[in-house]
């Protein structure tokens, strides 16, 4: 339930005329900034099309790689897409026949097709943050590896987190533009609590995309790395992105496919989903409030402003020596922007206190500090995974030094560490929910969810930051670049490892949190009509948990299972383009190969 605030609030929404009106002031600052965001995405597009190129520097080489890795990873995305298509078109169908006949509204038979509307809206709009995502890495590579090349390791940095920021605020843009036009057309003729409930369905089109393509673009870029790792590395003894082994290109795009387009469509659907989960608790209960409304959609724009001033801070002054560069030197060129972005959500969130509930107000107070241990909780979860994936710490440099004894010793270590790595953020988000319900009840662990992806923008910038980076080093070794050049996009590729676990970690995070408050809000529909009891003792409920914690295993085992087929066949083909293909001179790769690894020229014919 939620319960009605104590303050004087300095804006007054509920003075004004009409529910459409009302929505549209609650939602205003986020649609605002999603719009500013998208054309911030724009500005970022047009600087980082500007950069050099291959041609530039006189490597039309790496400009033609990097075409192939962008036409792989159009096929593939468009290949996925075409089943996406089926299924959405299908539960489109379902949602209007379905709220047709159980309708939301009893006297309205427009209800399937809000539904409907808003699902579509969202799996569009999830599909298209994958897309660009996709888009804008592929085109950010060659000009990362360009930009090492011709100049220093922070040139470098500043390309790739163009190419990553086009990103983070293209799904940030796209996400508050989306769910603030929805909720505002879905309030016309409705009352606050219909317009969120339609939204439901928003949030389950972005989540049918996410689903697909982040189990699809994960088991593509898994398959392709080991088959290129197994075959080329071990087999061969080839370098990982030696231009020699057939499958090196599959292994690139599947770092735009899993990494960029999966992890987009991802975060777009957990950032819509805390903001959704937040304004439907703020509209159940006896006392909706219009003020509690407001503030998951003004905290949004918030995160937005600070991510925009945070993103000026990113640089370094670090030296690219590959293995040996200071990585935690490197993370805080990151890691400044984040900081930056953060305070200034920090500052402005207390404003947004002040404006919505009053200065008197304790209620008001309590939610902040909800938002403040989400972000908090954000961050610390975000330095526990740095923790345990930089090779500047104990983890890593302890599954590295295993490697003295074998490959076996080598997983053995990897899974431990792996299984104790679960062990910080499982306290932490423990503390976090009983602390946010101690202060404002189910609302207040919504808003913890809503205070971590608050600066979403730039933290997704980091997180799409390091496939770009990996794809750049791709680039530079498969163009025989020197080794200067890459020594800084492997010190790069080092840092977007990392990043890429933290932006794991936040997507687990924030997930758990909004899953809680979606339960919450679930619970307070059903016992509206008929009183239920939620036991822990109840058979029902027991078996229903047992049943629920199989899932993820049984969900991770198929997927493995999957990368395992499709990394066998890639395998396959690898060995027999090794065995068969030859050049004009009859040698085939792996007798090229051998001759190289005599020490004679390995040219290309």
């Amino acid at each position: 339930m939620v319960a009605v605030d104590d303050g004087t609030p300095i804006v007054q929404i509920g003075d004004l005329e009409g529910v459409s009106m009302q929505i549209l002031v609650c939602v205003l600052p986020t649609l605002l900034l999603g719009i500013l965001s998208l054309c911030f995405v724009c500005f970022l597009r047009s600087s980082l099309l500007k950069c050099k190129t291959g041609k530039a520097i006189d490597q039309p080489k790496l400009d033609y790689l990097a075409l192939k890795i962008k036409t792989g990873a159009i096929a593939f995305l468009k290949e996925e897409y075409k089943y996406l298509a089926v299924y959405v078109s299908a539960w489109t169908v379902i949602l209007i026949v379905l709220f047709t006949v159980e309708r939301i509204v009893e006297t309205d038979y427009t209800d399937g097709v809000r539904c409907a509307s808003c699902f579509l809206v969202g799996a569009i709009l999830s599909a298209a943050a994958g897309w660009f995502g996709m888009s804008v890495a592929t085109d950010g590579n060659v000009r990362t590896a360009v930009a090492c090349a011709s100049g220093s390791l922070n040139d470098g940095l500043r390309v790739a987190f163009c190419a990553g920021s086009a990103m983070g605020f293209g799904v940030v843009g796209l996400a508050s533009f989306g769910v603030t036009v929805m909720v505002v057309l879905m309030s016309i003729d409705r009352t606050h609590g219909n317009a969120v409930q339609y939204l439901h369905s928003f949030g389950f089109g972005a989540s049918s995309i996410a689903l697909f393509a982040r189990v699809a673009g994960g088991i593509y870029t898994k398959a392709a790395d080991v088959g290129a790792d197994l075959v080329g590395k071990v087999e061969a003894g080839i370098d990982e992105d030696d231009p020699h082994n057939p499958a090196v290109i599959a292994d690139n795009v599947g770092d735009n496919v899993g990494d960029v387009a999966g992890m987009g469509a991802d975060l777009f659907e957990s950032y819509v989903g805390s903001i959704l989960a937040a304004a439907t608790l703020a509209t159940h209960g006896a006392h909706p409030s219009l003020a509690r409304l407001a503030f998951p959609f003004w905290l949004a724009a918030a995160g937005s402003l600070g991510s925009f001033v945070g993103y000026f801070f990113v640089s370094t002054k670090e030296k690219g020596d590959g293995i040996n560069v200071n990585l935690g030197a490197l993370m805080w060129a990151l890691e400044r922007g984040t900081y930056v972005a953060n305070f200034l959500f920090l500052v402005l969130s207390a404003v947004i206190v002040i404006l919505l509930f009053g200065p008197d107000s304790v209620a008001g107070w309590k939610m902040y500090g909800c938002v403040v241990i989400g972000l908090a909780t954000g961050m610390i979860i975000g330095k526990g995974t740095e923790y345990f994936t930089s090779f500047d710490y104990g983890p890593t440099i302890s599954i590295k030094d295993r490697a003295r004894t074998g490959p076996a010793t080598v997983i053995i270590q990897g899974m431990g560490v792996g299984m104790v790595s679960t062990l910080p953020p499982t306290i932490i988000l423990a503390v976090a929910i009983v602390a946010c319900s101690a202060l404002a009840g189910e609302y207040g662990v919504a808003l913890a969810a809503v205070g971590m992806l608050s600066t979403l923008a730039i933290s997704l910038s980091t997180d799409a930051y390091g496939p770009i980076a990996d794809n750049a080093g791709g680039l530079a070794e498969m163009a025989h670049l020197g080794p200067d050049v890459r020594a800084k996009t492997d010190s790069l590729d080092a840092l977007g490892n990392t990043t890429a676990a933290i932006g794991k970690g936040f997507a687990v995070g924030s997930a758990v949190l909004t899953a809680l408050s979606l339960l919450a809000a679930f619970k307070d529909e059903v016992t509206k009509k008929k009183m239920v009891h939620f036991e822990v003792s109840d058979p029902i409920l027991l078996s229903g948990v047992l049943i629920g914690s199989m899932l993820p295993y049984l969900f991770s085992a198929l997927t493995m299972l999957s990368v395992g087929k499709a990394a066998a066949e890639m395998i396959e083909e690898v060995r027999r383009q090794f065995r068969e293909v030859k050049n004009k001179h009859g040698v085939t790769l792996m007798e090229a190969i051998k001759k190289a690894s005599e020490g004679k020229v390995l040219t290309e014919e």
